[in-house]
């Protein structure tokens, strides 16, 4: 493996080999189908990695870094990130299914047209995330920092937004019947259908 100052570098890693990522800086890697399940990652660094059919299912993550990332068709069934920042990094064809997300910045991440139905976002920052066609029903998505996020087309069926900013939702291109909102978003999505609210 070509490595630079100790870390890893424009590599293909195929076997994890049960390997313990914490605390490890790898730049620009290739992971290829490699396992991740119920591995506990605290504070590595992924800096421009792709990860094409990696299965993260039942890990954890928490204090760590995937910045500018690229995840295809990976696995993160149950996964569990906390504090994470996954900034500038992009999602295609990943299944999320009971994934968790509490804290951490994932501002600029793409994730379109991808399935979050039953996922848990808590107090994560979002800003001008790309959440175009997403299907989030019944998902938790609370206290999120979604200014500036693209959420034309996204499902939000029976979803929980309380306290998240939909300041830049447009409730004529996405589908929020049966979700639950505060007091705050009911008069920001009425004045966006061009109600005059008043006391």
């Amino acid at each position: 493996m070509a490595t630079r100052a100790g870390v890893p570098t424009e590599s293909t890693i195929r076997e994890w080999d049960d390997a313990d990522p914490s605390g490890q800086t790898y730049r620009r890697v290739l992971f290829v189908d490699s396992d991740l399940t119920e591995v506990e990652n605290r504070g590595a660094v992924f800096e421009e990695c792709t990860f094409r059919g990696v299965r993260f299912n039942a890990s954890t993550h928490t204090d760590a870094a995937f910045v500018n990332c690229t995840f295809v068709r990976c696995s993160l069934f149950d996964t569990t990130f906390t504090r994470c920042k996954f900034v500038g990094s992009f999602f295609d064809q990943c299944a999320h299914s009971l994934m968790k997300v509490s804290g951490g910045d994932w501002s600029f991440t793409g994730l379109p047209g991808a399935d979050l139905k039953g996922t848990e976002f808590t107090g994560v920052k979002l800003r001008e995330a790309d959440l175009t066609g997403v299907r989030a029903p019944k998902a938790v998505l609370r206290d999120l920092d979604l200014s500036g996020a693209m959420l034309q087309k996204a499902d939000f069926s029976g979803a929980d937004l309380r306290g998240s900013d939909l300041s830049t939702l447009d409730p004529l291109t996405v589908t929020l019947k049966g979700a639950r909102i505060d007091v705050t978003q009911a008069m920001v999505v009425a004045t966006a259908l061009g109600l005059d609210v008043r006391p």
